[in-house]
């Protein structure tokens, strides 16, 4: 059964006067004005899951810091977690209805014959097309600079097809399955982001020199696609060549366009280099619905110890949450939100561990808070 959060509808209407102590903005600051539609400030449901682990610290975190900014969302919470045999229906039935949902990670045990949910989600969803967006933040000391690459990962084939099965004992075969049709719609939206957000460049990474039909079927489609952009360069790099090429001069990738499992393994090395999966924002949407999470995979999420002592990091999910506003067309919202985490990390006060500090979740929360504008 859902749980709805509602102690923010009250204040949707609450606006601060400005006064001595909330000076008037700057109007020399504002870019041209967002005209919504008329309905478009409207609360929406947003479906939750909080997920195992670290989950529910994090997604309480963006609980917290929306309700704080009276952003017009609400929450339906569903406790799910990672051992199931299956995303329950009403799940499912809740993301259908709303279109959207926020999720901490959902733990997948090793081997045992247990399917991952998360894999299933993108399956039922058809979540096609997940985005990580790896990037310098300003004030956290990495190795490379100028680092801002955004990872589209074709979400629901591939190794990924759960087609395994043991011939004789002792031999198991798995099939990677890469059709045209799921290549060009991955290869279609990474050019549409590219265009949309004004990049420049869009990588494919292959195998194509020993996977000759599969990965030469998802660069033939990439290809295809390409010419129909004209005005955004294209070029193709080996998955191996493309991991060395990224540890070593990460900011000549702009966007990169991947089959599943070489997303899954690009975004993760990206993701640290450019500061840890701690602070890197992620997706994965399709023609109707889409879930927010923590961009690259959650290795901590069954991190007994971060739970324990509430030291997880927020960051990751609070920054999703900035997208998944931009998302359901609540611009000043996420720009406030991503100001905010943005101004703490540069400020350095207030960071968890994996970022080089002591800080636990609920001062960066807190620190966060008091940083919205």
């Amino acid at each position: 059964m859902a749980r709805r959060t509602l102690p923010i509808l009250k204040n949707l209407t609450h606006r601060p006067t400005p006064g001595p102590f909330l000076p008037k903005p700057d109007p020399n600051t504002r870019s041209v004005t967002y005209m919504p539609r008329p309905g478009d400030g409207a609360p929406r449901p947003v479906t939750l899951i909080p997920g195992d682990g670290i989950g529910p610290l994090v997604t309480n975190a963006v609980e917290q810091v929306m309700e704080a900014m009276h952003a017009p969302v609400y929450f339906e919470r569903y406790d799910v977690h990672g051992d199931l045999k299956r995303v329950p229906p009403e799940v499912i039935e809740s993301i259908r209805k709303n279109k959207v949902c926020l999720k901490g990670g959902l733990k997948t045990p090793v081997g045992g014959g247990v399917s991952s949910l998360n894999v299933q989600l993108r399956k039922e969803l058809d979540l096609y097309a997940s985005l990580v967006n790896c990037f310098n933040l300003p004030g956290l000391p990495t190795r490379h600079e100028n680092v801002d690459i955004v990872v589209i990962r074709e979400n629901t084939e591939g190794e990924y097809s759960g087609l395994e099965h043991e011939v004789v004992p002792g031999v198991v075969e798995s099939l990677k399955v890469i059709t045209k049709f799921c290549s060009e719609r991955i290869a279609k939206y990474a050019f549409e982001y590219a265009y949309l957000n004004n990049r420049k460049k869009v990588t494919a990474v292959h195998k194509a020199n020993i996977m000759k039909l599969a990965d030469g079927l998802f660069l033939e489609s990439c290809r295809e696609i390409a010419t129909k952009y004209p005005s955004i360069k294209y070029n193709e790099i080996i998955v191996d060549n493309c991991c060395m090429q990224l540890v070593s001069k990460p900011e000549q990738f702009d966007v990169m366009v991947t089959p599943n499992l070489y997303g899954n393994l690009v975004a993760n090395t990206a993701a640290g280099i450019a500061g840890g999966t701690g602070v890197m924002p992620g997706g994965n949407v399709g023609a109707d619905h889409a879930v927010f999470e923590q961009g690259a995979s959650a290795g901590n999420v069954g991190n007994e110890k971060l739970w324990e002592q509430k030291k997880a990091n927020p960051v990751a999910l609070l920054l999703s949450s900035a997208m998944m506003l931009r998302h359901l067309q609540f611009p000043s919202f996420a720009d406030r939100l991503e100001t905010a985490v943005k101004r703490v990390i540069s400020e350095g006060k207030y960071r968890t561990k994996d970022l080089g500090g002591v800080s636990t979740t609920q001062e960066v929360v807190d620190a966060v808070i008091a940083n919205l504008d």
